[in-house]
Formats: structure tokens, sequence, C-alpha cells
């Protein structure tokens, strides 16, 4: 008989890096010449932030953010190893990686066969170190399970859910790493190497207009007063709500334990253009959360795509998959945490449905 596990979970990229790089994406964005002087003033700078920044631009506050995020990732292992599941179906965005000018799908399930992953790609293009020491081309296997991909894909289209498929992925870049991490974070202490569950991927286009436009990455503040040429719009948040709710009647029907996993962080300050790259938004992420506590979803259903994007939250359209599943399935949460972070890039919640 099938059974249904939820777990929501963060793939933020510097955690794999060194301590001494945790705090980059900021760096990099203090040194934006558009962003107004005396905001970059970390004076100016809420207390948080001033406490996270301290006089080692962010050094020790980074270990105690990746000592509080690998705890987060620990219960969330655990979870999984409890509920022994056959097959762990994770949604995540893809940042220009797999998808590029060819073509931006809304959703696509990948129904690969066994992947070789390099998890340090990310790492390598922002010029960090990982955390382990080890080569840069260190790779793990992510095990695939391409027939009961492609039977979710039937019985989601089925439905009325419009969802595309690749049966292999693009060759010259890195793994998308919204999934690469997904396993790397689940087996930290052994590099992704001894992940024992096989991986379907489930990418949802939560970059949008942005896809293209920054290249699934930061854009200068130039570039944006120039007039960026915004791309075509990803999927509602509501739409991706109905996506999960059809993805979890499937793994209800079929007969397979199946561990629904959403991977992202929530609010990204690179994407929260009103907070000049500087922070994420915050209150957004904690208005989020505690509705997802108090399993309002009539509030998170109500966001327009607009507000998702001003507050940076491109990447919660994967939490509002799993969140479609949680529902259709009446599924509760039984353990949550969000951390906060001001100069670590983005908020990451972490979340057990059972």
């Amino acid at each position: 008989m099938a059974e249904v596990l939820g777990v929501g979970l963060t793939h933020y990229p510097l955690l794999a890096g060194a301590d001494t790089h945790m705090a980059n994406l900021l760096k990099s964005t203090l040194k934006d010449p558009d962003i107004p002087a005396e905001l970059k003033d970390p004076s100016s700078w809420l207390p948080l932030a001033q406490k996270e920044w301290g006089t080692d631009d962010g050094v020790a506050a980074a270990a105690a953010h990746r000592s509080r995020l690998l705890e987060d990732l620990q219960k969330c292992r655990d979870a999984i190893d409890e509920f022994k599941p056959d097959i762990v179906m994770v949604w995540g965005d893809d940042q220009y990686e797999n998808f590029r000018e060819e073509v931006i799908p809304s959703f696509c399930v990948l129904a690969y066969t066994d992947t070789e992953v390099e998890p340090f790609g990310v790492l390598d293009m922002l010029k960090v170190p990982n955390v382990w020491g080890l080569p840069s081309d260190t790779s793990f296997v992510m095990t695939g399970e391409p027939d009961f991909a492609k039977a979710a894909v039937t019985d989601v289209l089925s439905s009325g859910v419009d969802v595309a498929y690749s049966y292999q992925p693009r060759e010259g870049i890195h793994f998308p790493h919204a999934f690469g991490n997904t396993q790397l974070f689940l087996d930290y202490d052994n590099v992704g190497a001894e992940f024992p569950y096989p991986i379907v991927p489930m990418a949802v286009n939560c970059y949008g207009e942005h896809v293209i436009a920054r290249k699934g990455g930061i854009a200068r503040f130039a570039d944006i007063a120039a007039g960026e040429q915004l791309d075509p719009p990803g999927p509602t948040p509501l739409r991706c709500f109905e996506f999960g709710r059809a993805v979890g009647r499937f793994a209800k029907r079929s007969d397979k334990r199946v561990a629904l996993v959403a991977s992202s962080s929530w609010s990204h300050a690179f994407l929260h253009d009103k907070g000049w790259h500087l922070r994420p938004d915050t209150e957004s992420d904690q208005a989020m959360y505690e509705a997802m506590v108090a399993g309002d979803y009539e509030a998170w259903n109500a966001r327009t795509s607009r507000q998702v994007i001003d507050a940076g939250q491109h990447e919660m359209l994967n939490w509002y998959c799993l969140l479609g599943a949680m529902s259709e399935l009446g599924m509760k949460l039984s353990w949550s945490d969000l951390v906060v972070t001001e100069i670590f890039n983005s908020n990451k919640a972490f979340a057990v449905f059972e």
C-alpha cells in the first residue's frame, strides 16, 4: 500500500562552501556602485545583520549558521530514514542549468537513469572552495527511477495538469544544483556518495521572468535601470499548488512509499530588488511561515506571482508544490523550523509532514 512523507529543506549552495566564503553573495552585492553608499554601510543595517557581520565579515556567524542548517537537515534525513521510502520525488528550481534559450518548461519531470553529479559546479562558478577540501571534479551517482517518473508524468497529464518530461540532462554543464545539493546535504557526511534512495527530480520554472534575463543569477542595478528584457512569467503560485496536488494523488495511488520533497530556501536577497539585494524579505517569509504552521493554505494561494517576485521568493514555488500535495492528502505538519539570516542571502525553512 502506498504511503507518503512530506519534507521541505534548503539547497543553499554556500552551505557546501567554506565559512570564510559563506557571505560572498553579500560581499559581491556591496561592490555594486549603483546601490546607495549609506545602505551599504553596516552601521545602517538591522541589528541581526550587524551582529552576523561582526568584525570578521560574517565568518564566525557562518559557522553558527552552518550548525543550525545541518541540525535541521539531519532531522529531515532522520524522518526519511524512518519512513524508508522506495522513491524520493524532489521539486526544485532550474537556474539556467538544464533549461536555457531552447526551451523553458513550467514543469518538467526528469525521467533519468542513474546520473553522475558533480556537486561543486556552482561553487567553482562562484570561486568558492568546498568545505570538505575535495577536488572540484568530485562526483557521486544520483540513482534514477525513469519508469516511475514516466508513470508520474502520464498520471499528472491525465489529471489535466500539463507537465513536460526529459530523458537526459544537458551536456557540458553541472547538474541542476537544486537536486544535486538535495542529495549532497541529506548525505552531508558522505558528500552525497552513500544516499540510498532513488530520486525523481521535478523541475519548476521558479525564476520566470528572470530565468533568461538574469541567467539564474545576480543582476546589477545599472542593468535593471537600463531596462531588463524580461521573459514571460513562470507558473503562478496557485498552478504550482495544483501541480503538487496532482503529484500527491499519483503518489498515493502508486504501490510505493514516496517521499515528496520541496528543495529551496525562501526569500533570496539577490532576487529582492526592493531590498537592494542586501537582505531577504524576512517579513514576508515570517508571514508565510506562520501561515504554513497554521495550515492556512488559503493565505498561500491568495498571493499573486507579482507578490512572490517582489519579495524575492521565486524559489518558494517549490514549496507551493509540496503544500499542494500535503493539502490534497490531508497530511499534517509534524515539525518545522525557519532559520532567519540577514547576511547569508536567504532564509531557510525546514519541514516534515506525516
